[in-house]
């Protein structure tokens, strides 16, 4: 049985590597499956809400140009997201997600180094999932298997003027993209017993160029996620978060920033609590395991931690 099991997880994962395609970055990239880390695989319950609020810290650092000479970015975002769903009729659920965005961006170059800090409105996204196909209803489990699509927008509500002593501040910087971004993708979930379940996911985001000329490149994900009950109270999660992008265009004429993009595949422990009263705790850490990224860039561990609410 165990030999079968990871035979199963083998093919899946294969599978959906298979499935990503090129795509592109952004300054400090998502990777991993939102919907699944603060909703959760029962999501489809008709008439019910959801609520989330998460935290995530992001780190990265990348090679840039100051008046043309080298220098290098360090970019850390602390995040706050809120995000709502509704399930209708168990075939679509609704989801909006806003999030708030603090960034502090260092840049050092052979001279010292300069700091920017901003905040801001981020840029919120909508969309919907759409069960495709499930296993018929049956004791016990109910329904084992389901398939769905996503498809929703990134809107470009979020901060992306932000300025200092009279100047716009760098992209990476800025709280919001200032772009338009459509995304989509596909999602599933089996069900092994009562205590363990396996999800998997892959998407694709095509994204805008915004107002200042800037086009951060598209993106596509592939996701992987195993969950086992411990207890009554505290379920366990091992994921495997892969991303694929291309590079950043710094301008209307779509010249590449060498040292965006790239490809990353991150492992994910994350923890569940049952907190009582429909109210949910995780906590998670992104940890790099094997990165090609474009030119002289690093990504590093990030952090998640957040609470969800059933009603």
């Amino acid at each position: 049985m165990r030999l079968r099991t990871l035979s199963f997880l083998a093919v899946v994962f294969g599978l959906f590597f298979a499935a990503a395609k090129p795509a592109g970055a952004c300054s400090i990239c998502r990777c991993g499956d939102p919907t699944f880390n603060a909703l959760g695989s029962n999501i489809y319950s008709s008439g019910q809400f959801h609520l989330a609020l998460d935290w995530d810290r992001f780190n990265k650092t990348q090679l840039t140009l100051d008046g043309g000479l080298p220098a290098t970015d360090h970019e850390i975002e602390n995040r706050v997201t809120l995000t709502l769903s509704y399930s209708i009729a168990e075939r679509v659920v609704l989801v909006a997600r806003v999030p708030y965005s603090f960034r502090k961006l260092t840049m050092t170059t052979a001279d010292g180094s300069d700091e920017v800090t901003t905040h801001g409105l981020s840029d919120p996204e909508i969309y919907a999932l759409f069960r495709l196909w499930s296993s018929t209803f049956g004791p016990g489990l109910g329904r084992r298997t389901w398939i769905s699509a996503v498809a929703g927008v990134k809107t470009p509500w979020g901060r992306n003027d932000v300025r200092q002593n009279g100047e716009r501040v760098d992209e990476h910087a800025q709280p919001g993209t200032g772009s338009t971004d459509i995304f989509g993708g596909l999602s599933a979930i089996y069900l092994f017993d009562e205590k363990s379940s396996l999800f998997a996911s892959a998407q694709y985001r095509g994204t805008g160029r915004n107002s200042f000329g800037y086009k951060y490149g598209n993106i596509a994900m592939a996701n992987l996620a195993y969950e086992r009950k411990l207890t009554e109270r505290f379920d366990a999660v091992l994921e495997a978060n892969f991303r694929h992008s291309g590079r950043d265009q710094v301008d209307a004429a779509g010249r590449l920033d060498s040292d965006t993009g790239g490809n990353i595949l991150y492992v994910t422990p994350r923890l569940i609590v049952s907190l009582g009263g429909g109210m949910v705790l995780r906590l998670a850490a992104q940890i790099p395991a094997w990165k090609s990224l474009y030119g002289v860039q690093s990504e590093k561990v990030n952090f998640n931690a957040g609470l969800t609410f059933l009603f």
